[in-house]
């Protein structure tokens, strides 16, 4: 459902936003940060949607791709308060192809997916 915060936002962030909405069990939580909603699966975070200022998307990355991605493209680096070799940036205005950034969540989610215990794993194949 889309409040009014969520009218204000650019076609591809609200591209962005409704696949991460789509990810099974992806839990928001709005009330994180003022402009900045985190996503989580089964209570682990595998995403951060930056909403003010820039429009930007945290996600979970394998180390060796994160490099590559950092040195591939001008949109993809990381925030401070993430630790670098296992999350990135992504400025979703910048030269990251949208069906990338669209992989990239996908990555980000399965990377905690993987992580669950198998009870939490049963539980989330049961939604």
């Amino acid at each position: 459902m889309m409040g009014d915060s969520d009218s204000k936002l650019s076609p591809r962030t609200a591209a962005i936003k409704a696949a991460l909405d789509a990810k099974p069990g992806a839990m928001a939580d709005p009330a994180s940060a003022p402009g900045a909603t985190i996503y989580k699966v089964m209570g682990k975070m595998f995403a951060i949607l930056s909403t003010k200022n820039v429009e930007a998307v945290s996600l979970k990355c394998d180390p060796h791709l994160a490099d590559i991605l950092r040195e591939q493209y001008a949109g993809v680096g990381h925030r401070y308060h993430l630790d670098r070799r296992h999350w990135i940036s992504v400025s979703l205005d910048t030269d990251v192809p949208a069906e990338e950034i669209g992989r990239l969540v996908a990555h980000s989610y399965e990377l905690v997916r993987a992580k669950l215990t198998r009870r939490q794993q049963a539980e989330l194949e049961a939604l």
